[in-house]
């Protein structure tokens, strides 16, 4: 029986054994096809939620629908190459007016935003006690000089001495000293136009007591303006005088033209960058100082350039790729750039005038793939 009973274990072994076996197998059997269906069962998925709706071909077989693109035709045009900078136009001159002695201010001339001339009289501090020691001073001058005149005479004859002459010459010369020195003195006393310009609001009245530090008005030549702006390090060596500009302001689309007429001679340490003056003749004064405006150098321009938007190209193992619409399909063509502006790059090679260049949708473009053009987007 115990015999029986050993026998009956091992065939019970012997059967699971072999079970297993053939369902090991059944499993790796399944997982490899598995793994051959998958991209099959994958693809069919993705076309089922592809937005694009799938159509058929001349064979019989499925293919995507053609991407639709934008494009630009390719023509000669003018490419610019520009700086474009913010500036603030300032005066040609500008001046706080303040007397250089203190008294009490008794006349003013000036109306406020007039203009005035250089050397114009703009107001007066009382000068009378100066006026009253110029005179004094002045009345000694025919005494001083009868005094040099007679021992001039006397040397001549050699009735004094040299000493003598000297001294009383002395005295002369030193007294007209003092009278310069008064008048002067009197100068100080009378405010006067440094330039020809215009006479802000005055903040002093006749009768006030007014010292060298008290403002009595603002004076600004406006014609000419400058216009003022700092570029970037990289376009520092372009900047020189005669370097001509186009600013606007805020508010107007007019262009106005202006040319360079200095350079700061360093650049600041915070921004790198070049502080630069242009002057602007303002003829008419309708520009007035402390106004935002928008300054455009041209560094270079090129008449006959064939040009693309910069975001119609890729950069793809280190060269430089657009696609070109042909025949209804996307087709690369690698090109040689040259001058980049902010929105375009010159094609110095790869390309020909009439050529058919994508502009849109360039990062899902392949080669061959089928497209269909929406727009025919003008050139910039």
């Amino acid at each position: 029986m115990r015999h029986i009973s050993k026998v009956n274990y091992f065939l019970l072994i012997t059967i699971m054994t072999k079970q297993v076996k053939w369902i090991l197998l059944g499993v790796i059997v399944l997982f490899i096809s598995g793994m051959i269906a998958y991209p099959h069962i994958k693809r069919k998925f993705m076309n089922a939620d592809d937005s694009r709706p799938v159509v058929t071909d001349a064979r019989g077989g499925q293919s995507r629908k053609a991407l639709n693109i934008n494009a630009i035709v390719l023509r000669e045009q003018t490419l610019t190459d520009k700086i474009i900078r913010t500036a603030d136009i300032i005066p040609d001159e500008e001046v706080n007016l303040s007397f250089e002695t203190s008294g009490k201010i008794v006349e003013i001339y000036f109306k406020e935003g007039s203009h005035v001339r250089g050397g114009e009289l703009l107001a007066k501090i009382n000068d009378q006690p100066l006026q009253a020691q110029l005179k004094k001073l002045e009345a000694q001058i025919p005494l001083a000089k009868e005094r040099v005149f007679r021992q001039r005479t006397l040397l001549d004859k050699d009735a004094v001495s040299q000493e003598a002459y000297e001294q009383v010459a002395t005295e002369y010369d030193k007294l007209m000293a003092d009278i310069d020195l008064v008048k002067a003195n009197i100068a100080q006393t009378e405010l006067r136009a440094p330039f020809d310009g215009i006479i802000g609001l005055r903040y002093v009245s006749e009768g006030a007591y007014t010292t060298p530090g008290t403002t009595i008005a603002k004076m600004t030549k406006i014609s000419p303006v400058k216009i003022e702006f700092s570029v970037p390090e990289q376009y520092s060596a372009e900047m020189s005088p005669g370097v001509p500009i186009i600013f606007r302001v805020s508010g107007s689309l007019k262009d106005y033209h202006a040319n360079i007429y200095a350079v700061e001679s360093e650049l600041t340490l915070e921004s790198r960058s070049q502080k630069v003056r242009a002057v602007y003749p303002n003829l008419d004064e309708s520009i007035k100082p402390g106004r935002y405006a928008s300054v455009e150098i041209t560094k270079r321009e090129i008449s006959d350039a064939l040009a693309i938007p910069s975001e119609a190209m890729i950069q793809e193992m280190g060269k430089s790729l657009v696609y070109l619409y042909k025949e209804g399909t996307a087709q690369p063509a690698e090109i040689v750039t040259g001058l980049r502006t902010e929105a375009q790059v010159q094609v110095v090679s790869g390309l020909q005038e009439g050529d058919t260049v994508i502009v849109s949708g360039i990062m899902q473009l392949r080669t061959g793939l089928p497209v269909t053009i929406d727009n025919i987007v003008s050139a910039l």
